[in-house]
């Protein structure tokens, strides 16, 4: 008789717990196995369950199964669910993310390849020191060659097996990063070091060129299993197929409606060509959603259905019905933001809910200020995941100790921080020396600064520096009295040459770009006051809002993230915000639709985005809020902005408009077509006119009836300010509103 505690019974137990196509993929025997496994399909169950399955009806010993993630998180937790199913031999099984598998593989077969067996591992901050180092050596202009984007082509080249012989030589520019990853090499071979890239790439050349190491580690790796494999680039793939060519026991479970790192290298043919490589592959579907409601599955798959060369599937549930997705347009990003924090109140009073129920969703990171703000001042706490509060980002804590700097030039704190950004070849030592020699006479540091040569302590090097960065200064400060805060922001930005120095070809770089034209959007709504105090409300504004935190560490909070960090999560509520063409879809997927229309696989940027709100929409477990607004300032201005093409993905059968809000509604006929056209600043659309005045009723389809209390014309539009009867004071567009008088 089996006992009920042995390894057998548990897994006979969870066996039973699984669906048909779950125990079909679970017991597939020998030969290769595709599993297409749907959001919230219980993919991870399914390949922790295959894995005590083939331990446990002794197909494979544990240490003769390999089995890959993308994290240590997913790592461990396999591992830890394996073990509770087989018990101890499970510690022995090789389960861990692809950088880990190579680690341990190179560590023992080192001096084959070449390399030491201590080698150390280059992390990001020693790769652009390295780089910095060859561009020394080799004579280059950073500025003209920025390192984060050397830094990146090296990185894209290794996850394609490219080596500086192997890279393009279309152009000087490609010659110029083929003499960099060159020496950049050499610096890593001198200093015993692998990049996180090498690690992939070496272990891909060890298996391709010692027919003796394939052959060990073969017979090692009976059973290769890889989870997210739509995750995977070419090195990893390569991988993969080096090691399970033989035996041909390789199981990939992903989801090619979830792959949204191309970025990273991420290719979904891998995947979609499967069967291609392995032509008699076992192909099992995991669509049973235990995830999300029936009303979000079907507005998800209206979104994703229309992406070409994606496998077909359509996720099912036995949730029936559930609440519509509600889709909403506010006026701003302010109003947004107000209507997120006004939905989160309510429904904790009316379902019992708690703030870690909630999360909202943002395509850029910049997008998340006007919520940390908003929630704030509401006193709701927040968590925000996969990058740092937007008042503590270095770049936008740089532009205001600047500003705080030329407000007050006894601010050492700032003056501290500004003075080696960019660098300026002035040291800690120097700084040090300035802020003694002001604390001892209360002195203006630049009054210290007119003869720095003067000043005890300070070396020959720093003193023309010292002046270059003082005359910078009284620049800035020259024009406080006459430039509105936006304008003394980009002065800043200008004068410094902060665009130069962040603005270093990578995508974080944009992301820092983009940080600050959020920064700029703030400061214009000050604009409307004398200069002076412009700039100093500004600044107490900033200082009041960098002072609170909301945020508990134990505690719990509304989820604020990004929709590439949020795959893998779930939440009962999901507000997806900035829902607008530029946005979602990014303005590069835009872009690349007008450069190159025509071009085979033109569509590749959009097929991304429309999976990556696909990803969005299906961490929703209970409620789904799709919101965009009429106005956003984007990129440092405010501007019209559209709702996004996803939006219209979906049936209006499907959607329904929260108690009170407005629904979205189409602009007028013309008005987004001129606007999309993206005209030249030297022919601007048609200044807008003003189509009504204080006092007139007005009709809304959502709010009701109403009456004008104010009309302003802008550039670009006419902001009503409206008091309706039963939904209370809102600011609309009149360009885009649905109004009729």
């Amino acid at each position: 008789m089996v006992s009920a505690d042995s390894p057998q019974a548990k897994l006979d137990a969870l066996l039973a717990t699984l669906n048909p196509p779950q125990q079909e993929a679970v017991t597939h025997g020998d030969g290769p196995l595709l599993i297409f496994a749907g959001a919230g399909s219980g993919k991870t169950r399914v390949l922790t369950t295959r894995i005590a399955y083939l331990i446990g009806s002794h197909r494979v010993w544990p240490d003769r199964l390999l089995a890959v993630t993308f994290t240590n998180k997913a790592a461990r937790e396999m591992r830890a669910r394996v073990e509770t199913l087989v018990g101890e031999p499970a510690q022995k099984m090789w389960v861990g993310t692809f950088h880990q598998t190579a680690v341990k593989i190179l560590r023992r077969e080192a001096q084959r390849i070449g390399i030491v067996p201590s080698f150390v591992i280059f992390d990001e901050d020693d790769t652009r020191a390295a780089l910095r180092r060859v561009l020394d050596e080799l004579r280059l202009d950073p500025k003209r060659y920025p390192i984060g984007a050397l830094s990146q082509a090296i990185s894209q080249a290794k996850s394609e097996l490219k080596r500086p012989a192997d890279y393009p030589n279309r152009s000087y520019q490609d010659e110029i990063v083929r003499r960099v990853y060159d020496s950049y090499q050499e610096v890593l071979r001198r200093s015993g070091g692998l990049d996180f890239d090498d690690l992939i790439m070496k272990l891909a050349e060890l298996l391709s060129t010692d027919e003796e190491a394939l052959a060990k580690w073969r017979d090692r790796f009976r059973h290769v299993l890889v989870d997210e494999y739509q995750d995977t680039n070419r090195a990893q793939y390569v991988l993969v197929n080096l090691l399970a060519a033989e035996h041909r026991n390789v199981a990939v479970v992903g989801d090619d409606d979830q792959s949204i790192y191309r970025f990273r290298g991420a290719d979904v043919r891998n995947i979609l060509d499967f069967r291609k490589d392995y032509p008699d592959a076992h192909v099992v579907h995991l669509e049973q959603n235990y995830r999300s409601s029936k009303a979000i599955l079907d507005a998800a798959y209206n979104v994703i259905r229309s992406n070409p060369e994606r496998a077909e599937k359509r996720l099912w549930t036995q949730r029936v019905g559930g609440e519509k997705v509600l889709a909403t347009q506010t006026y701003n990003e302010i109003e947004e933001a107000e209507f997120v924090a006004d939905e989160i109140e309510r429904l904790r009073k009316t379902e019992s809910r708690g703030y870690s129920d909630f999360a909202v969703l943002y395509r850029t990171n910049a997008q998340s200020r006007a919520f940390e703000d908003v929630l704030a001042r509401r006193r709701i706490p927040y968590r925000l995941v996969g990058g740092i509060r937007f008042w503590e980002r270095r770049e936008v804590k740089d532009v205001v100790a600047y500003l705080r700097f030329c407000f007050n030039p006894q601010d050492a704190l700032s003056f501290g921080r500004i003075v080696s950004v960019p660098p300026r070849k002035i040291g800690n030592v120097t700084v040090e020396a300035i802020n003694a020699f002001a604390r001892q006479g209360e002195s203006d540091i630049l009054k210290l600064l007119a003869e720095p040569a003067r000043l005890p302590g300070i070396p020959r090097a720093a003193v023309g520096p010292l002046m270059s960065f003082r005359a910078q200064i009284e620049s800035i400060r020259s024009t406080m009295g006459v430039l509105r805060p936006s304008e003394l922001l980009d002065h800043v930005v200008e004068v410094i040459g902060l665009r130069q120095h962040y603005l270093d070809g990578t995508p974080q770089g944009e992301a820092r770009l983009e940080n600050i034209n959020e920064l700029r959007g703030l400061a214009e709504s000050f604009d409307d006051r004398e200069p002076a105090q412009g700039l100093e409300d500004f600044l107490a504004e900033v200082a009041l809002v960098s002072d609170v935190d909301a945020y508990d560490e134990n505690g719990e909070g509304v989820t604020l993230i990004t929709l590439h960090m949020v795959k893998g999560l779930e939440f009962p509520v999901v507000f997806m915000v900035g829902m607008e063409e530029g946005l979602l879809p990014h303005q590069r997927a835009l872009d690349e639709r007008e450069e190159n229309p025509s071009a085979v696989g033109a569509s590749t940027e959009m097929a991304e985005e429309r999976r990556l709100c696909y990803v969005g929409m299906t961490r929703a477990k209970d409620r789904l809020y799709l919101s965009c607004a009429f106005r956003r300032h984007l990129y440092g201005r405010s501007q019209p902005a559209f709702p996004s093409r996803f939006l219209t993905d979906i049936p209006q059968s499907l959607l329904g408009a929260p108690r009170g809000s407005a629904p979205i509604a189409p602009p007028r006929q013309g008005y987004k077509e001129r606007f999309m056209e993206r005209q030249v600043e030297s022919a601007p659309a048609p200044p807008p006119v003003q189509r009504f005045a204080s006092g007139d009723r007005v009709m809304h389809p959502a709010f009701g009836a109403g009456t004008v209390v104010k009309s302003t014309l802008t550039r670009t539009d006419e902001e009503l300010v409206i008091k309706f009867d039963k939904a209370g004071m809102k600011i609309l567009s009149g360009m885009l509103a649905p109004l009729t008088k």
